[in-house]
């Protein structure tokens, strides 16, 4: 069996700032990284995504974003500088390989790649994100409806929906961006258990991520104090607010139930729907750590910024809100991955 210093699941942004991090504390990580190319959950993202902080706050240690550094890079952009930064790194990336699961053989980590073949890992760094775990919440006849039902992660372009009746649940930016989208060509209703919270993209005449880091709020260790996540805000340069607010998308409390494709409504109100989009966020893709016992009944880890509490050797890279609120960003992953590789290489040291 083959034998490595450091396994990294995921080649994404998190796995990429891991594999830097890693190579300056002098070790030799393997990256396994399950797409055909090491851009991680971002080309299959929808088509009209951009970032909400500027290119200049959007970078990984050791490569620039480039380009104006103002300007809110596109998705596809994000792919190219993400393609960039593995091109640059000098680590072992190998794409098409998925981690089935890891054991704790002998001391080690014994990784079982699909399609067959195993690898032993002195230490494994989790850093596949969540693109990969959409989560479906419990919504009150949603198991009946019959209708086209999709996750956001599977949502590309509003043209399918041309003139449909369109239920997009959520209230977070991913939420909000898809409904305003979707109601250029569509009926649509925002539908969410609290109101929309916005944030003013600009403040002041300078982004928002200019004061988040310049107050150190953004780097604010606060993750190991919260319980779960504060409620997500959103961006907004006024144009979605305005879009909110006029009706396109019109904001409704969440349906109370479901008939086939008939939607009931809190005041009774019942009417059919083409489609519902769920915009309800993700939760950590970690399934394959199931057999170590490293995570708890609810799929997440149990871990300390970023260090597994069940096994030494074990680190975690993008979580959100691991140690900060940019935890799971481009621009604050690298921080966090910075902190497991000095750890995980004090580790190998001493065992």
């Amino acid at each position: 069996m083959e034998q490595v210093d450091v396994a990294v699941i995921g080649g994404g942004q998190s796995g990429l700032a891991a594999a830097h991090a890693l190579r300056g504390q002098g070790l030799q990580p393997v990256v396994l990284e399950a797409s055909e190319r090491a851009a991680g959950s971002w080309p299959r993202y929808y088509n009209s995504l951009t970032l909400f902080s500027p290119a200049r706050y959007s970078s990984l240690p050791g490569l620039p974003f480039g380009g104006d550094p103002d300007r809110y890079p596109h998705r596809d952009e994000v792919v190219a500088y993400l393609l960039r930064c593995a091109d640059k790194l000098d680590a072992d990336i190998r794409t098409r390989t998925r981690v089935r699961e890891v054991r704790l053989e002998g001391g080690a980590f014994t990784l079982d790649l699909e399609g067959g073949g195993q690898l032993a890992a002195r230490a494994v760094i989790a850093a596949t994100g969540t693109f990969g775990h959409p989560h479906q919440p419990d919504l009150p006849g949603l198991d009946t409806y019959t209708g086209t039902l999709l996750h956001a992660a599977d949502y590309r372009a509003p043209e399918p929906f041309d003139g449909q009746r369109v239920l997009v649940v959520g209230a977070g930016n991913s939420a909000v961006q898809i409904a305003a989208e979707l109601a250029e060509r569509a009926r649509v209703t925002l539908a969410a258990r609290h109101p929309v919270r916005f944030a003013r993209q600009r403040i002041l005449g300078r982004d928002l991520h200019w004061w988040l880091a310049h107050s150190g709020l953004d780097t604010l260790p606060a993750g190991r104090f919260l319980s779960a996540p504060p409620t997500q805000l959103v961006i907004d340069d006024g144009r979605y607010r305005a879009a909110v607010t006029s009706g396109r998308p019109d904001r409704r409390p969440v349906f109370t139930g479901i008939d086939g494709t008939k939607v009931t409504w809190a005041d009774g109100s019942a009417e059919e729907v083409d489609a519902i989009a769920l915009a309800t966020g993700y939760r950590p893709d970690l399934n394959y750590l199931t057999p170590l016992g490293a995570l708890d009944v609810t799929g997440h880890p149990r871990h300390r910024e970023g260090m597994s509490l069940t096994h030494a050797g074990l680190a975690y890279v993008g979580l959100e809100w691991q140690r900060s609120l940019s935890s799971n960003s481009l621009r604050g992953v690298g921080r966090d991955a910075a902190r497991a590789a000095q750890r995980i290489a004090a580790y190998l040291t001493r065992a």
